[in-house]
């Protein structure tokens, strides 16, 4: 690994943050494309092609609600993707749900009627109520503050075959002290009715997304490979740390490392999204769409980076990451803070919205707080999602230190000869879960040709690892080649139900979701009258695992054997 050298100047991300403190940045807003004109004058003077995009998104813009309970009116906001209300709203009797999950919703009568939950409005909530009648949801905040969430299951926007997933509940939330009290009467019994209003802007908008792109001095032809780098631009609020924080991170490490583009092997692209936060990642779903072939032929991965630089963000242990790049997140974060990083599995977030194409990623949120005695759904920091979100909630030695990890992990993908992908510690992973499934599964079905390729593609990796410190020129453009078309099978094994050319939902996903047929045939006991209709999921299942650590097996090996 080349010596690094890069020292982000406190001065200018200073001059950054104040900038980003400047405008309220909703999706579509002529505020938003403002400042994004910024970004992109910035970009242009640090000497990177930029393209300012825009492109129809489905954006919600939440507006004004009203919450009645036995005729007081609460303190409350509705949210992105709720359900609009006319005229005087709904009424109807309030169910507590607790958490509001699957078993919660299945022993409630809830149709019709407007659901209590503990916690932060999602998604998850949202397509569980929707899915069982409910009229309304009625969200309680962990503490005093409400917090501005969208509420979708739908990752991007809708097509004629996702838009009937979009919630058809209305989604208010209410303050802890207020909750309490609704809480409170219907444990007892009581007989609480509740009036739920809100005012939802949702349809069709043009958005911007901008596009920079510094190729090598020596590579600058349509076939040559680049790091993806990208954040999200549109804010709740202000919306300083998110994604203030992030944004000046990314300007900041783009104009050190363009000073040292010299020593580049490959290009770098950055992206900027609206469409995050009103869209449920619109705007980076549509770019991997739109742009599907060249990021499939020429991205080699994708760093994102969300809230960056937040006031007490003193953990760097657990911000996550793929497989194949979780040494190059562990050295980064060690060499800089002196934490060990753990290695997070990537949840269902942050413009992750490249794996079908098979692009290896890591980060999102990268710094977090401590953990508190309140249960939250962040570890970001009390004010993020809130109006609180101000410039006072940066700490400057904290974004410099966060900047510097990112520099860090950018460099060694810009720099090193060899990509750093590391697929032997994939087969590892994927090697735990299928044993987990084999001896579930018995003798419903047969995995262990799987599990004999899975051994065959860990030995090529292992080989392709080695040949890595010492491969330069010809030999290790080849490498990189074979390591992109194992990329392009395993990640999408590890992260999608299978389909390249489609996003699977913004819901909850379980590790390895390509493996679910197999999930389910050995969810059910032996002897099951539905056990030849699961299998017929769970072959399609297993040929699609076969198939992918096949072909990936087959690009490592190659060079591997050419050694």
């Amino acid at each position: 690994m080349v010596s690094f050298t890069l020292e982000p100047d406190r001065d200018r991300l200073a001059a950054h943050i104040a900038e980003f403190g400047r405008r309220i940045k909703l999706s579509g807003t002529p505020q938003e494309l403002e400042s994004f004109r910024y970004l992109e004058r910035e970009m242009t003077s640090y000497g990177y092609r930029t393209e300012l995009l825009t492109h129809d998104a489905y954006i919600s813009l939440p507006g004004h609600a009203r919450v009645e309970a036995n005729g007081d009116a609460l303190r409350c906001i509705t949210h992105s993707m709720s359900a609009p209300t006319s005229g005087g709203g709904i009424s109807a009797p309030l169910v507590y749900v607790g958490e509001g999950d699957e078993a919660a919703f299945a022993k409630a009568d809830v149709k019709g009627k407007i659901v209590l939950v503990d916690g932060i409005a999602t998604e998850e909530v949202t397509a569980l109520a929707s899915a069982h009648g409910a009229a309304g949801q009625l969200h309680v905040s962990p503490n005093e503050h409400l917090y501005d969430m969208c509420v979708s299951p739908v990752w991007g926007s809708p097509s004629q075959y996702t838009r009937a997933m979009l919630p058809t509940t209305v989604v208010c939330t209410i303050a802890r002290d207020d909750g309490a009290n609704l809480r409170a009467q219907c444990l007892v019994g009581e007989d609480v009715r509740v009036s739920l209003s809100a005012e939802v802007d949702t349809g069709w908008r043009k958005t911007p997304i901008l596009a920079a792109e510094l190729p090598t001095e020596e590579e600058a032809g349509d076939d040559a490979p680049f790091v993806l780098f990208s954040g999200h631009h549109d804010t709740w609020h202000y919306g300083v740390m998110d994604n203030g924080g992030a944004n000046a991170t990314m300007l900041e490490a783009a104009r050190l490392l363009a000073e040292r583009r010299s020593m580049w092997k490959r290009g770098l692209r950055l992206c900027f999204w609206s469409g995050h936060s009103h869209g449920r990642y619109s705007g980076s779903a549509w770019y991997a769409d739109e742009y599907w072939d060249e990021l499939d032929q020429r991205c080699v991965a994708h760093v994102n980076v969300d809230s960056t630089g937040g006031e007490g963000a003193s953990l760097l242990t657990n911000s996550a990451v793929i497989d194949e790049l979780k040494s190059v997140a562990a050295e980064a974060v060690e060499a800089v803070s002196g934490q060990r990083h753990a290695g997070r599995r990537h949840g269902r977030a942050a413009d992750q919205s490249f794996w079908g194409i098979g692009i290896p990623s890591m980060f999102g949120s990268l710094s977090h707080q401590p953990p508190g005695p309140v249960k939250m759904l962040t570890a970001l920091g009390w004010w993020w999602h809130t109006p609180h979100d101000t410039a006072e909630h940066i700490d400057l030695d904290n974004l410099q230190r966060d900047t510097t990890i990112v520099l860090r992990v950018l460099w060694r993908l810009l720099t090193s000869s060899v990509l750093p992908l590391d697929y032997a510690a994939v087969a590892a992973s994927m090697r735990e879960e299928l044993r987990g499934l084999q001896e579930r599964l018995g003798e419903r079905m047969d995995v262990t040709s799987l599990l004999a390729r899975l051994d065959a593609l860990e030995a090529a990796a292992q080989a392709v690892n080695r040949m890595a410190s010492h491969a330069e020129g010809d030999a290790a453009r080849g490498i990189n080649r074979a390591l992109m078309r194992a990329s392009r099978m395993l990640v999408p094994l590890n992260y999608t139900s299978g389909n390249r050319f489609a996003h699977d939902s913004a819901l909850p996903h379980p590790a390895w979701p390509s493996l679910d047929g197999l999930r389910e045939l050995a969810k059910l006991p032996q002897g099951s009258p539905d056990l030849p209709f699961y299998a017929v999921a769970a072959r399609q299942s297993r040929n699609l695992v076969a198939y992918a650590l096949r072909e990936a097996h087959a690009a490592l090996a190659a060079v591997a054997e050419a050694d």
